[in-house]
């Protein structure tokens, strides 16, 4: 009797147990759909991949802002990182009317090239939309500038275009990218450094490099400053003579071209440039276009890119590059100031 009740009894526990474990698993996976039901809701955009990307470019074509843009749509359909990549112009104001576009940009998947230029734009323009409304992406490259001059030029040295400017002030005018941006701050750079009052300077930005090129060719202005890489096939075609450059070494595009350092000119700068997102995005959607940028960026056809162009590799992405572009501003504000070009 006790050995049948015993055997009974444990029958009956396991009979319960895969009862109880049966329900368990039915109450595991109810809630490991649930649960997969609910990151699935929360998640969807990230899992979704950017099929279709918007790039803004904030200039008129010809520039250095639009060789990026250009090169970014270039590499990321070859190498079919999205299905495409639409690039659009919108000049104007160091880039400022494409940073106004975009604070109103509705579709998520939109990138806008940007850098150097427009920080220091957005200062001079007093823009109401600032860079710190938008969601920061990545750096992507950088480079030294380059100043020439028309290859008819009387000035054979940066001092000679320096000691004219002294002489005669606003009669010399200097051409480059949009009013605030690295051109004109290395302009005012120069002068400063070599005790020239900063409103003696007669500086002619133009949105676009190939403005700038036509001036410098058709001798309306007496010289140039823009990225190497910009003016680098106009100064080997010899319409244009460099004078300087404002790395810290020379720029293997322009060999021979000494630094402004090594001319007795004590600065240094170089532009850099980068991909920003509407402010508006969720930190899932930023995260998806960080993914592409970055894939871009480790691409073959991304290198390869860079030589072409003689473009430094300066990849920064994420918070990184949000803390660099936070104190960029800082200093590119004490920077105009210093050289009159913001009070």
């Amino acid at each position: 009797m006790t050995s049948h009740s015993t055997f009974r009894l444990t029958t009956f526990t396991r009979r319960g147990a895969l009862v109880a474990g049966a329900a368990g698993v039915v109450l595991a996976m109810s809630a490991c759909a649930g649960g997969a039901s609910s990151t699935a809701a929360g998640t969807s955009a990230a899992a979704d991949p950017i099929k279709k990307l918007s790039i803004i470019v904030p200039a008129n074509p010809g520039g250095g802002w639009d060789q990026t843009g250009r090169a970014m749509q270039e590499v990321l359909q070859s190498d079919k990182l999205v299905t495409s990549a639409q690039v659009s112009n919108i000049g104007g104001g160091g880039g400022t009317n494409g940073l106004a576009k975009l604070a109103t940009e509705k579709d998520a998947n939109t990138l806008m090239v940007m850098g150097y230029v427009m920080v220091g734009a957005v200062e001079t323009n007093a823009a109401k939309t600032r860079l710190e409304d938008t969601t920061p992406i990545a750096r992507l490259t950088e480079e030294p500038l380059v100043l020439v001059v028309p290859a008819s030029s009387k000035y054979q040295s940066v001092q000679d275009l320096v000691e004219d400017i002294k002489a005669n002030g606003k009669g010399v005018a200097i051409t480059g990218g949009s009013a605030g941006g690295a051109d004109h701050i290395l302009a005012g750079q120069i002068l400063k450094s070599q005790g020239v009052e900063s409103d003696k300077l007669n500086y002619i930005g133009y949105s676009g490099g190939g403005e700038s090129i036509a001036a410098l060719l058709g001798n309306k202005v007496q010289a140039g400053i823009s990225g190497v890489g910009e003016y680098a096939e106009q100064v080997k075609a010899g319409k244009v003579r460099a004078l300087a450059v404002s790395g810290t070494s020379e720029a293997p595009a322009l060999p021979g071209v000494k630094p402004l350092k090594d001319q007795g000119i004590d600065v240094v700068l170089t532009n850099w440039r980068g991909v920003v997102a509407p402010g508006s995005i969720d930190d899932a959607q930023k995260a998806k276009l960080t993914e592409v940028v970055t894939k871009l960026h480790d691409s073959e056809a991304w290198k390869a890119t860079l030589a072409k162009n003689n473009w430094d590799d300066a990849f920064l992405a994420g918070d990184g590059f949000k803390t660099f572009l936070t104190e960029d501003i800082a200093k590119v504000k004490t920077t105009l100031t210093e050289i009159g070009l913001v009070k």
